[in-house]
């Protein structure tokens, strides 16, 4: 079985109970996330060999942290143990037209403090054969960034596919610092994934006639960023999914892929939200995997929104859905009927 590794912050996430808001919440619900960790725990549910990087500290929280991975069958043997705190973020979850937050407190935190000494990448990818991180990870700290190009240019050495999901966040940088750090990346990257926005927030690539505040997305204008990406960068592949937010609760769902110059777009989705954090996670996790399997652009783009598509019905970060069941809806069973 082929070895995938990801790397990256699995974080702390404190999230008040139901739709109550910071100031009004009495306790807090205690799970463990972040993108790369999604991406690993999407994989190893669907039966792949799926290892997770990054630094955690020796003390019980950060055990806890790792013990989230390994209930799922993640690889966490190459995470390194040092470093003071492991990151958190507080979650608030949005309703109609109240939009979710998310509050950071991530500063120091084990991997952001980090080093290139701490990683060994030809012993961790050996035996590997595809490699996916994101933007998140090199906007952590100069260090994170380090580390991170030092991993793409071992991993194109030793033959590996390389992904990355842009991911932009601007509580974690600058739309130019985001630019310039990128921009360094993507050479070694074969698929890149976006969202509706990453390509204008961090290379200034817009899609016309879309206005992501209102929910209005243009498939034309997707196209032509996918182009302008491949014909920046040199990418094989590139995948952006395409969120219509109708309100916090309900959005339109749908994914464009390109391979070789050739454009393939999945169903379209109504999603009623249940949690929506890791969606664009289980996205690259289904692209990924289907990649693996052999699977051609028009199915595999069809799995992966159909991934995605089942993440927002389940709650916390991880996705916790079978290949079976995302192959059900991907097939057109999206009628969500008892399974007896």
């Amino acid at each position: 079985m082929e070895k995938i590794v990801t790397f990256g912050e699995i974080m702390l996430r404190l999230a008040p109970e139901g739709y109550y808001r910071f100031v009004q919440a009495q306790s807090f619900g205690a799970i463990y996330g972040g993108g790369e960790a999604n991406v690993a725990v999407s994989l190893a549910n669907f039966g792949m060999d799926a290892a997770f990087v990054t630094k955690l500290p020796k003390h019980e929280i950060g055990q806890a942290a790792v013990n989230s991975l390994r209930q799922f069958g993640v690889d966490t043997s190459n995470i390194v143990r040092g470093g003071d705190r492991v990151g958190i973020y507080f979650l608030e979850k949005g309703a109609s037209q109240r939009p979710s937050k998310v509050i950071y407190d991530r500063a120091n935190s084990a991997i952001a403090a980090a080093t290139p000494a701490d990683f060994d990448w030809k012993k961790i990818f050996d035996s590997a054969a595809w490699f996916h991180f994101t933007g998140i990870t090199p906007a952590l700290s100069d260090n994170a960034a380090s580390i991170t190009l030092e991993a793409v240019k071992t991993a194109k050495e030793k033959g590996l596919t390389v992904s990355c999901d842009l991911n932009y966040r601007k509580n974690l940088w600058s739309k130019e610092k985001a630019g310039e750090v990128m921009a360094g990346l993507m050479p070694f990257v074969d698929l890149c994934i976006a969202n509706e926005e990453d390509a204008a927030d961090v290379f200034g690539i817009h899609a016309k006639n879309t206005d992501v505040t209102s929910g209005s997305i243009d498939r034309e204008g997707y196209k032509e960023v996918a182009k302008a990406l491949t014909g920046r960068f040199g990418f094989r592949k590139v995948a952006i999914t395409l969120r219509e937010s109708i309100n916090a609760n309900d959005n339109n769902w749908a994914a464009m892929y390109c391979c070789d110059g050739d454009y393939f777009f999945s169903k379209k989705y109504p999603v009623h939200i249940v949690d929506r954090v890791g969606g664009g996670d289980s996205f690259g996790a289904g692209l990924i995997y289907a990649n693996l399997k052999g699977l051609g652009p028009q199915e595999a783009v069809e799995f992966a929104a159909a991934a995605s598509c089942l993440k927002h019905s389940v709650e916390g970060d991880f996705n916790q859905v079978s290949v079976d069941e995302t192959l059900r809806l991907a097939g057109g069973d999206a009628s969500g009927r008892v399974q007896r």
